[in-house]
């Protein structure tokens, strides 16, 4: 499985070579941005926007600008996530549309994308809320020939649940149907549960648990949330522990879209 460590930081980029994962929301809050030493992945903050404002705030226009900015200022983009829309029941409620409506602006939006900047590494997201959902999202993707199965797949709506047993028959599905699949903002617990289904992984756990965690004897800030070092003795952890093949996370040639 190909890992990415979350971060709230942009300027991990420029003192880690080991592949992160940033949010949209967070790099359009600068005007200037670091080189990257290593590999990343965006996200495309849209839990965030539609949590905020009940719909994309952010035009498809102005998200192919950044990602194309980013991608050749920045340097080292490996993918960049669509603007999906989550079938989570409380941005359901914010929004006052319903699941079906959630999946065809998600599949609008690849389209769309695709169509402006067919050079740029989108990557496809799954949405639903129960486990038929998915399959239906899956066949809609492919009625309309838009690529998904040359590429990994993100799926979404499933990180707030990914210790329960429907999560995991979704995801075993999904991947049943011979989708490479990666998971957003996943635990610990849920990287071990999920591993053997997932492509790669995005997961930012280390933040909440430093948050709980007394302040580490040789730091010299008052909280470890936001610390690279905290954040890197985490992920070896995760290695030391087995939860992925420890030879996939460091090799360049590891497979993802």
């Amino acid at each position: 499985m190909r890992f990415y460590l979350g971060t709230h930081e942009p300027i991990w980029l420029a003192r880690t070579d080991v592949p992160l994962f940033l949010s949209r929301r967070r790099l359009s809050r600068q005007q200037r941005w670091p080189r990257a030493r290593g590999p990343w992945a965006l996200d495309s903050g849209g839990f965030s926007e539609l949590s905020l404002f009940g719909r994309w705030d952010t035009t498809a226009a102005q998200y192919v600008a950044e990602v194309r900015r980013w991608q050749d200022e920045i340097g080292g983009l490996e993918w960049a996530a669509i603007q999906d829309w989550m079938c989570e029941p409380s941005i359901l409620a914010k929004t006052g549309k319903s699941v079906i409506q959630h999946q065809e602006r998600t599949l609008y939006n690849y389209a769309d994308l695709l169509h402006r900047a067919p050079d740029l590494p989108w990557r496809p997201v799954i949405q639903g809320w129960a486990e038929d959902d998915y399959k239906r999202h899956v066949e809609g993707y492919v009625q309309r020939g838009l690529p998904i199965w040359d590429r990994v797949v993100g799926i979404g709506s499933v990180c707030r649940r990914q210790g329960d047993l429907e999560s995991r028959r979704i995801l075993r599905r999904l991947a049943n149907f011979g989708l490479r699949l990666h998971g957003f903002g996943l635990k610990a617990t849920g990287l071990a549960a999920c591993a053997g289904l997932l492509e790669s992984a995005d997961s930012m756990a280390w933040s909440l648990q430093a948050r709980k965690q007394r302040r580490q004897p040789t730091c010299g800030r008052r909280s470890c949330a936001n610390c690279l070092h905290y954040a890197l003795a985490w992920r070896d952890r995760l290695v030391d522990q087995g939860v992925w093949p420890q030879a996939d996370l460091f090799t360049e040639e590891a497979a993802y879209g």
